[in-house]
Order: C-alpha cells, then structure tokens, then sequence
C-alpha cells in the first residue's frame, strides 16, 4: 500500500472526501451525458482564460458585487448563459449540514440574481442531512436529491468495508480507509455510478422539464423590495403585474414601515405544509 494512505490523519475524512469525489465524477458523466443531448455544455471549470492564458480550473461565478462562487457545476446554452447550477455534497454528520446548507442559498441565489438566464438549481447530497437544513435549501429554491447514508453503507459493505461506525471509533475508520484503498479504480468508480443510480431516473425527469423550450414562459409572480432610509427591508410578492402596479401607484407607499406590523422577538418562527 502507498505510503500516503497509511500517513493520512484522519481515516473517516479521507475516505468520505473519496466517497464524495467518485459521487460527484460518476454524476459529472451522466450530466454530460444529459447535456449532450439537449444541445448544452456541462461544465466544472471556467471557460474564461487567466492572465498568463491558462483556463481557469475553478468554476467562478460572481454575483452583482464581484464577489466569486466556487460552484460544482453547471448547465449552459449554446451561446455560455448558464441554465442549472448544480452541487454535490456528501456529508457523514449532520453538525456539518448547516455550514454547507447555508453556502448553497447564498452563492446560489446571489449568483442567479446576476444571471438571470438560470432556470433553476440542484443539489445532489448523500449521507446524513436534517430536516432543517433542507427546509432551508428547499426555501431558497434549490431541487433537493438524496443518497442517504444506510445506502452508501450497504454499497460498501458490499466490498467488505464497514462503514457504519462511530465518530471516535477510529480504528474501524482506518481499517475501512485502507480496505478502501485495496479496491481496484473500477470498484471505485462503480461506487460513485451506483450512487448516482439511486436517484438518477428522478434526475433526468426534473432536468427535461426544467430545459423543455415548448413550455410557454409566462410571469410567475412579481416581487417588490422596498428599502426605507432608515434601512428598513420590506418584501412584498404578487401574483399579477396589475396588483403589483396597482400597490406601487400608491401614495403612501413610505407608512408599509410603520413598525407595529413587524415580528418581534417574542414571535414563533413561521411554519409551513409540506
């Protein structure tokens, strides 16, 4: 066995960071696959060239600010305007899920304001992930998929890896790290495809409604930010652009910051049907 396998610190990190990587390449095949049909590109780097000529290998997008996004993926159109931005995430345990959730609603919806070509976003995410944190990627508009965890367990006990241990059970890590290791590349790689299996059909079916062009494009809703001197925030969303009008057309627009109307701290969070 390669030294550099067996001078690894932390055994569970390293083969979840591997888990991960063969996830995400057997989902890049099958993207480019899809996008091939439908006329697009799938691209994990950036098409856009470095001072000294080189490609950039990160996939930087830049929000209305110049801020930079390193985003997995993404979908383009013949002419580079990007249609589906895409993530993959695996994720052993679920203290992690709110750092990543929270980073996938914020590059995502600060990218999509800028370009407005995007349809839609997705992430694909394996292992454990709580209910809050998909509660708030769903909120922002991102497709959730699931690879979950007792699945990826199942696949690799399957190669004779036990993978379902304790965060401080150290030596079962390091025996899976290294069993994983003596897998050959084609275990490895069929890890990841038969990952991407169990949610591959689900997959295809929301990207060809989401590229389908005979669907007629109409507005969906109009949504009204208004932004008092003082820096107040108030978001108002109708569902025509008559109502939407017919509120702007009003006279005192600058009373919606009357501040009795507004939650206070002592207020319940909002809830919603599923």
């Amino acid at each position: 066995m390669s030294e550099k396998y067996m001078s690894v610190e932390n055994f569970g990190s390293a083969i979840g960071e591997a888990i991960g990587a063969s996830m995400e390449k057997a989902l890049e095949e099958k993207l480019i696959e899809i996008a091939d049909l439908y006329g697009c590109h799938y691209l994990t780097s950036g098409v856009r060239n470095t001072k000294s000529g080189r490609k950039v290998k990160k996939l930087l997008m830049s929000d209305n600010y110049g801020n930079e996004y390193d985003i997995d993926g993404v979908f383009a159109n013949e002419n580079m305007r990007p249609l589906i931005l895409f993530e993959s995430k695996y994720i052993r345990y679920k203290k992690h899920n709110r750092d990543k959730a929270s980073w996938i609603c914020n590059a995502h919806s600060a990218v999509r304001r800028r370009y407005h070509s995007i349809r839609s976003s997705i992430a694909v995410l394996a292992g454990n992930w709580s209910g809050s944190s998909q509660a708030m990627m769903k909120s922002n508009d991102v497709n959730l998929f699931f690879v979950p965890f007792e699945a990826i367990c199942e696949l690799l006990l399957e190669l004779g890896i036990e993978f379902y241990w304790g965060e401080k059970e150290k030596i079962k890590a390091k025996d899976a790290w290294y069993k994983y290791n003596n897998l050959t590349s084609e275990q490895k790689t069929l890890i990841g495809r038969k990952m991407v299996s169990f949610i591959e059909v689900q997959l295809i079916s929301l990207i060809e409604n989401i590229l389908d062009e005979s669907i007629e494009r109409q507005v969906k809703k109009i949504v009204v930010e208004i932004v008092s001197s003082l820096g107040e925030v108030k978001v108002f969303e109708f569902n025509t652009i008559d109502n939407a009008l017919e509120f702007l057309g009003q006279d005192d627009l600058k009373n919606v910051f009357l501040t009795t109307d507004s939650p206070s701290l002592f207020d319940p969070p909002p809830t919603f049907d599923d």
